[in-house]
């Protein structure tokens, strides 16, 4: 899909900061340097539309983008990251509670893996906060560049089991760098969002 427009609306930091708005919500969600800036300016073809830094667990935010006026992304901040507070971790889990229970725009969960590690504890805790609220899902393994050609069957099959996904729960391989998976990713995006 060509985005013609792509665009932060706001970076809300608690529920009264959200958009008023009627637009389909997809959630992004991964760990701390999975690549989530690098997948969205990716997929939307912009350069700099999120930001993307040296350190992770930059995003505490929740950043709210209007894709072609169609669909709105939501990136959450990167789980996982070692150097946050207590307090934080906890305000964290406060917010994405809220959003889950709360906001009736929510479509779909596309969460990010690295395709070089097994998913973690928080990637099974993300996953299953869709299930309970019963939104789609789609995982995009990324960084899928930087696995050896003939591992990455093998790579991929054991996040697969590691998350114990459902029949109808896709798993795409992803590269930011070679553009992989950004067509496979759209059609995840709308049939999810549209349906």
């Amino acid at each position: 899909m060509q985005v013609q427009k792509a665009e932060l609306v706001i970076s809300a930091p608690n529920r009264e900061s959200w958009p008023e708005s009627a637009l389909p919500e997809l959630v992004l969600a991964g760990r701390s340097n999975v690549g989530k800036s690098s997948f969205i300016n990716a997929i939307t073809g912009r350069k700099k539309l999120a930001y993307v830094g040296n350190t992770p667990g930059k995003t505490r935010l929740l950043n709210f983008f209007n894709i072609d006026d169609r669909y709105m992304f939501v990136d959450v901040p990167g789980y996982g990251f070692a150097n946050l507070s207590k307090a934080q971790l906890i305000a964290f889990g406060e917010m994405m509670e809220d959003y889950f229970a709360n906001r009736i725009q929510k479509k779909g969960l596309l969460m990010l893996v690295d395709a070089r590690h097994l998913p973690s504890e928080d990637d099974l805790g993300m996953l299953e906060y869709a299930r309970y609220y019963e939104i789609p899902v789609c995982i995009v393994a990324t960084k899928t560049d930087k696995v050896q050609a003939s591992k990455r069957y093998h790579m991929l099959k054991q996040i697969r089991n590691a998350l114990n996904l459902k029949s109808d729960e896709v798993l795409i391989p992803f590269s930011a760098q070679t553009k992989e998976g950004v067509d496979e990713v759209w059609e995840q995006i709308i049939k999810i969002m549209e349906t």
